[in-house]
């Protein structure tokens, strides 16, 4: 059990586990791959035609990709976090919520970031996919091998800060100075 201060009252909390956090996760990940499916199903048999958008420019088969998966995967993040909300599903299901120092809801603005910095991994991977599935046959050129080590870099980062912090702060928990706490 550890404190935060809040003015005059004293709330005691404790952190979530990185394999508490996990299990939230995984039970987020259900909603996600469910609207994968959906997104799949429209893509293929309502509207054909959105697949054209990944048929030509890179550019735009990535901006079609962040507006149809990462953005809306991130605003569910985003929004089921804040005050509007209070937690996501998994993070409901795992009985864990995203605070500040106080143990309040963490602002909208505060959460983007932190969303932003926690899905990197993500679409730095979206990005390289893109680009290798275009190789031609031979080496993959330095630029790609350096995003794919930055990608599985920030993946170690992101758990080991989470695993072996004091407070189990992941790396976007520390620079946003946001936590993960049990929800008592």
């Amino acid at each position: 059990m550890i404190k935060l201060e809040n003015r005059m009252v004293v709330v005691y909390v404790t952190y979530a586990s990185f394999f508490i956090r996990l299990k939230a996760f995984m039970y987020d990940y259900i909603l996600i791959i469910c609207y994968l499916a959906l997104l799949a199903v429209v893509n293929l048999f309502v509207f054909p035609s959105l697949q054209t958008f990944f048929a030509g420019s890179l550019v735009i088969a990535q901006l079609t990709g962040f507006l149809m998966v990462t953005l809306p995967i991130s605003l569910y993040f985003i929004l089921s976090d804040s005050t509007l909300f209070g937690q996501s599903f998994g993070k409901k299901k795992a009985n864990i919520r995203v605070v500040d120092r106080h143990g309040k809801s963490v602002s909208i603005f505060r959460l983007t970031i932190r969303t932003i910095i926690k899905f990197l991994p993500w679409e730095l991977s979206h990005f390289l996919v893109y680009r290798l599935v275009y190789l031609e046959e031979g080496s993959v050129p330095l630029p790609y091998t350096l995003i794919g080590i930055l990608i599985y870099a920030l993946m170690f980062l992101y758990i080991g800060t989470a695993l072996f912090t004091k407070k189990k702060q992941s790396i976007y928990d520390l620079l946003m100075r946001t936590f993960v706490v049990r929800d008592h």
